[in-house]
């Protein structure tokens, strides 16, 4: 019965075009299901990052490979009118340098044979309350930190024989602590993102006698590599930098590093660029899954609400590799189905038919 239930309610998620509401899937089935079945749903045992793996084990096997990736990044869905609770709490947003009021979740993402499937998920908890010193407001922190989660939820994907090559991350989770994780604890390899501000050391020596300098200030040509050391790791890495150009016709520069030194630079940076899934995961998860049309009030509802939102994503993109049909496509071609069905019903009510009316003389 529950996994009718999330078939059902994720269904829903993909085909609401207001809020998703227990109302609102219990109207559109014609009462074949009420308002507190599926209120019971939501309200019911906390889906967890586990139920996830069993219900998209059976997609990842079909399209696993050893070069698949693990792509692992954090978002925020913001929910500004939502009561504060552990999940839907303040969060700096890094992207746009700020705190938000939302709900911080992170993933790990697994890329293979062009299909992109979540394949661990977990929810900031802030789940501790302190006093500020600063500002005297109590405030709220998580016991658990997002590299701690970061490393549990990697080992969790390697436990569940997972296939993939390379880690690949931005600089905010490219500690040294998370470096040695996946290259000594998982032994697979790695491709992160660094600051420019990270300290190098361009010899074993130079490491040895301390002497380290800034990425921003080696003249590093675009289009080669070169051998480096970082502080704390004990393996050398490859560092890549690459140019690229902003929306705004702006231009950066990407720092990269890798432990699989054999890489050459096309190399390193045509798999980092693999990353962009996850960003467009996020904004798929969350402009076509319903992520954030649901009215939920407690932390199991707002939980559940999200696990069936993954699920609803695993769906659409799965009916992606079967139609070559992107989301957006799906999600048009699913609402242009809705309104032909409104009009058709309309047009069986046989309305008023509009006359035109002679001028008066």
């Amino acid at each position: 019965m529950a996994q009718a239930m999330l078939d059902l309610y994720s269904d829903y998620l993909l085909s609401a075009i207001g809020p998703a509401t227990a109302t609102g899937l219990s109207s559109v089935l014609e009462g074949a299901l009420s308002h507190d079945q599926v209120t019971r749903f939501l309200a019911g045992q906390v889906k967890s990052s586990a139920e996830l793996w069993r219900v998209v084990k059976p997609m990842v096997r079909r399209v696993e490979s050893e070069q698949g990736v693990l792509i692992f990044d954090d978002s925020i869905e913001e929910k500004p009118s939502t009561d504060e609770n552990e999940i839907i709490c303040w969060h700096f947003d890094h992207t746009q340098g700020r705190n938000v009021k939302g709900i911080n979740f992170l993933t790990a993402l697994y890329h293979s044979q062009g299909v992109s499937l979540p394949v661990a998920f977990q929810l900031v908890a802030k789940d501790g309350v302190y006093l500020d010193p600063g500002s005297g407001k109590r405030k709220r922190r998580s016991s658990i930190t997002k590299n701690e989660h970061y490393r549990a939820m990697l080992a969790t994907c390697v436990h569940n024989r997972i296939p993939f090559r390379f880690v690949l991350n931005d600089s905010w989770y490219a500690s040294a602590e998370n470096m040695l994780f996946v290259r000594h604890t998982l032994e697979r390899h790695f491709i992160m993102a660094l600051k420019s501000n990270r300290k190098i050391a361009l010899s074993a020596q130079d490491k040895a006698q301390g002497r380290y300098q800034t990425l921003s200030t080696l003249d590093l040509p675009e289009g080669t590599v070169q051998q480096v050391h970082l502080e704390s790791v004990d393996f050398p890495l490859l560092l890549a930098r690459q140019l690229f150009t902003n929306g705004d016709g702006s231009t950066g520069i990407l720092y990269l590093v890798t432990s699989d030194v054999t890489l050459e630079w096309l190399a390193v940076t045509t798999i980092y660029q693999t990353r962009w899934k996850i960003e467009e995961y996020h904004r798929s998860l969350k402009q076509n899954a319903a992520l954030d049309k649901s009215p939920t009030r407690t932390q199991t509802t707002q939980t559940n609400h999200f696990f069936a939102a993954l699920c609803a994503f695993i769906k659409l993109e799965w009916l992606r590799t079967q139609t070559c049909l992107n989301h957006y496509a799906l999600k048009t071609k699913i609402y242009l189905s809705a309104r032909q069905a409104a009009f058709h019903s309309l047009q069986a009510l046989h309305p008023l038919r509009l006359e035109p009316v002679e001028p008066s003389a």
